[in-house]
């Protein structure tokens, strides 16, 4: 600790510290322009200049390192007549066109201006031009370059924070100018943290250019609903009408950053695809009608079903208080455990559950990573959780994280990372059993004997078996860190070998573990809400808190909280509960906020089961491929429409709150729960959101003592399960079988994430059109170049968009992303295939195939879209 006085008064700080940083834990007002707590110094606006004793001249606050027994001071005459002179060279140039300008009202230039400038200016020179016109960078951002004031925020962001390095300068002195490559930011991720930073108004948002001024608007601080990082926004809304999205420079993990989704994909919520009445099947065509029609209609369906099996499937999108009461609703009225909560993969409880119990780290993110050694297995960070990427790579640029990948995708994050590991596609599970083998043959001589004993007798891995060359570098870095963290992409999941991954993954952590590198572990959930849907019980063989369903005492201390008894038999997951449809053995099926039609993969399977299920219940904002496959469609609540919390892939509860009213005749998730049960003469008590959440925070062990209140702007952690690692040590897996096929993988990309996005009008003016993306080796061995319209065949349909080549590919993947409706891309799918093999060749010009947005190809494919169990809805319930 070194000791500072500033302006008379003294604290000690940390070596290192900057004066500035000193005098902000003072309370003590630097004005800045080019400092930014999360980006380097740059010390060029020259606004931050201090005095320091027995130094000639004033220097930069934020640059400047506090050494002990420095004197300093903050506002002398000096230092004003300096600040003046500064902001009156600024305003030189500067336009004075703030009653136009969409920044009026919250710039920074003003602001100064207002507190340190001068009162006339001295100079008297024409104004330099650079352009007469603003200039459009993108579909979401515009850029007057005159307003610019030089403070570098946005090429820093850009380059240091988001790796896009989009922007830059040319020209030099009082000429330079900010801009894309060649005035274009088609290469950029779009996300407008460009915007969010920039100090004045050079760089501004399109979408919500001239529609407001921000005393105008009412804003509404809540979070992301696009994936599970838990990124922090404020939502501008005018008269009820959505505005814009921004984030908070002091709030949420994210401060003040967000991804292009999370920016600018909200407007979801205004969506004409809105259900704004509840529907009814007559005739074969669904109907609308008011909701005691839809009451009446509903309670004499259920009659007829209660013989049977029932179901249900719910949103890992939709707020901890609905998951809860959807599934106390499933197994209190309608006497099931067929339940889930995710329809692109099986959940193995038995395994997953003690995973999360011995090593899941429910804290922040940035402590997670630390100083850590970092893995990260699976998926894509950059298009999956933009704003995780953002921290990891400040990690290993600042922080010195090291960080190690283990996937079958690259992804730019590659870049900043120490070693890569590529892998088979769904050979996570054998290429972690080779990194655990690789360390325990490596450090074996550290274990307990009876430990490594225990693992020969399992595994078969002997302490002298070499490994391969390919992840030496990883287990090198393994051995080398002091600690480890270990980050899951939900793309484990999806393999048929999940649980086998998983298995794995815990082999890991306890070697890890018993060579003291104090190892943690998170997931990288693609959807808002998944931690919290399994905190919640959506699961057919848990209850909530993760508790076994076999466990009576857990299963006691609900049903005498419900005051209603639980059926003790494990339930169906999402799959089994298909079989049972197309068995004929499922009387209800209710599906609440999800797409199954859209994301089980196998498009055919699934559309004939959810036909066969003798009554299909859909709740939902809107009109989706499986509402109109639906008995009865019931118009929910979206994003914004009701109040609750998410539990983000820390473990931390976060208020998610209401920021307009439901179109037309929709009603909120939990009314509508209320009102499904009245029907069979039951009563969900509590029914009240705030109520819920209490209820939550009584009978769910990870949630106990949280109160609403208490989650704050950052929110509230939940509490880790106090349970030791499971002792025992599983086998490898088999090592996948080599193919000469492409195998052809999914997930997310950086413009859409799940059906929501998707109805977004603005990430759709900025999101590529669909795409097949894999390695110039393949695409040169098959003749194809970037840009070619391609054909992707599997054994069941196929399917053309436009090839991208990357040459970080490897040979024999294909990814085409799951987002986007025309591809109907689960059709190429085939059930518990995955990945899926596919030929892929160059679309024949003399074939007509429909290619706007990559829609199914040929007349066969038209007609299993338009067969089956209904039409379209005539938009009578629109």
């Amino acid at each position: 600790m070194v000791s500072i006085t500033i302006d008379e008064q003294t604290l000690e700080v940390e070596a290192g510290s900057t004066v500035l940083q000193a005098a902000e834990r003072l309370g003590i007002d630097i004005p800045t322009f080019c400092y930014m707590k999360r980006l380097p110094p740059l010390a060029s606006c020259r606004m931050c200049l201090v005095e320091i004793e027995g130094q000639r001249r004033l220097q930069p606050s934020c640059a400047t390192v506090v050494t002990d027994g420095m004197v300093v001071r903050t506002d002398t005459p000096l230092i004003e007549e300096t600040r003046s002179s500064m902001l009156d060279m600024l305003l030189a140039n500067h336009p004075l066109d703030c009653p136009i300008c969409d920044k009026g009202g919250e710039c920074e230039l003003q602001n100064q201006v207002m507190a340190y400038g001068p009162r006339e200016s001295g100079f008297r020179d024409a104004k330099r031009v650079f352009h007469s016109q603003d200039i459009r960078l993108s579909p979401v951002i515009i850029m007057n370059v005159n307003r610019c004031i030089q403070c570098q925020r946005c090429v820093r962001m850009c380059e240091e924070v988001v790796g896009a390095v989009a922007l830059g300068t040319v020209e030099k002195g009082m000429d330079t100018a900010v801009t894309g490559f060649e005035g274009s930011l088609a290469s950029c991720d779009q996300c407008g943290n460009c915007v969010e930073v920039c100090p004045v108004g050079a760089l501004m948002s399109f979408p919500y250019r001239y529609k407001a001024r921000p005393w105008d608007l009412d804003e509404t601080d809540t979070v992301c609903p696009h994936c599970g990082t838990g990124c922090q926004l404020t939502v501008g809304t005018r008269k009820g009408e959505f505005m814009r999205v921004r984030s908070k420079w002091d709030e949420g993990l994210n401060r003040e950053t967000l991804c292009v989704r999370g920016r600018f994909g909200l407007d979801f919520v205004a969506s004409p695809g809105r259900i704004k009445r509840p529907m009814v099947r007559r005739d074969g065509a669904l109907v609308a009608v008011s909701w005691d029609e839809a009451g009446n209609y509903l309670r004499q369906r259920l009659s007829g079903v209660e013989k049977k099996a029932a179901g249900g499937l719910a949103s890992p999108r939709l707020p901890n208080e609905v998951l809860y009461q959807f599934q106390k609703l499933m197994r209190t009225v309608f006497r099931t455990n067929n339940i889930d909560c995710s329809s692109r993969w099986s959940t193995p409880v038995e395994t997953l559950g003690p995973l999360l119990a011995g090593f899941y780290t429910r804290a922040p993110l940035q402590e997670v990573i630390g100083d850590a050694c970092v893995l990260v297995v699976g998926g894509n960070v950059t298009e999956e959780n933009p704003v995780t990427e953002y921290l990891l790579r400040d990690g290993a640029r600042r922080r010195q994280t090291g960080l190690l990948m283990l996937s079958a995708r690259p992804s730019r994050l590659e870049a900043d990372a120490r070693a890569v590991v590529r892998v088979l596609p769904g050979g996570e599970a054998a290429s972690l059993a080779a990194v655990v083998a690789a360390l325990v043959a490596a450090a074996g001589e550290d274990l307990p004997e009876d430990v490594l004993a225990d693992i020969v007798a399992t595994t078969g891995w002997q302490p002298a078996a070499t490994h391969g060359e390919k992840q030496d570098p990883l287990v090198t870095a393994l051995l080398g860190g002091a600690r480890v963290t270990v980050l899951v992409s939900v793309e484990v999941l999806r393999s048929p070998h999940a649980r086998a991954a998983l298995q794995q993954l815990n082999n890991l952590l306890q070697v890890l573990s018993l060579l003291d590198k104090d190892p943690k572990m998170q997931f990288l959930f693609d959807r808002a809400n998944q931690m919290g849907a399994w905190d919640m019980g959506v699961l057919p063989a848990a209850l909530p808190g993760l508790a076994a369903l076999a466990d009576g005492a857990a299963r006691a201390t609900l049903e005498r909280a419900w005051r209603a008894e639980i059926p003790s038999e494990t339930g169906a997951d999402f799959d089994a509960m298909l079989e049972l449809c197309d068995q004929g053995q499922m009387g209800a099926l209710y599906i609440a906020g999800s797409d199954p039609l859209m994301s089980y993969p196998d498009r055919a399977f699934v559309k004939r089961a959810l036909a066969a299920a003798d009554l299909l219940i859909v709740q939902d904002a809107f009109l989706t491929d499986t509402a109109g496959l639906a008995d009865v469609v019931l118009p929910a609540a979206t994003y914004g429409e009701e109040s609750g919390t998410f539990t983000n892939n820390e473990g931390r509860a976060q208020r998610v709150c209401k920021f307009r009213e439901p179109v037309a005749e929709a009603r909120g998730n939990l009314e509508i729960f209320d009102f499904v049960a009245a029907l069979q003469s039951h009563a969900l008590l509590p029914s009240v959101q705030s109520e819920i959440f209490d209820e939550i925070a009584r009978l769910v062990p990870a949630y106990v003592g949280l109160t609403q209140d208490g989650l704050g702007a950052d929110g509230a952690f939940t509490k880790a399960a106090v349970a030791p690692p499971v002792g025992a040590f599983f086998a490898p897996p088999p090592l996948p079988i080599a193919t000469d096929r492409l195998m052809l993988v999914t997930g997310n990309c950086l413009f859409h994430n799940g059906y929501l996005s998707e109805r977004s009008e603005i990430l759709n003016t900025v999101a590529d059109d669909p795409y097949v993306e894999m390695g110039a080796w393949d695409a040169a061995q098959l003749g194809l170049s970037d840009g070619d319209q391609v054909v992707v065949r599997s054994a069941q349909r196929e399917l053309t968009a436009k090839l991208k080549v990357d040459r970080r590919f490897p040979r024999g993947l294909v990814f085409v992303p799951e987002n986007y409706r025309a591809l109907r891309l689960n059709g190429l799918m085939r059930r518990g295939e995955y990945p899926c093999p596919v030929d892929v060749q160059k679309a024949r010009a003399a074939v007509e195939i429909t290619t706007v947005a990559g829609a199914w190809a040929g007349a066969e494919t038209l007609a299993e879209d338009t067969a089956g169990r209904s039409p379209e809805p005539d938009g009578s319930g629109q």
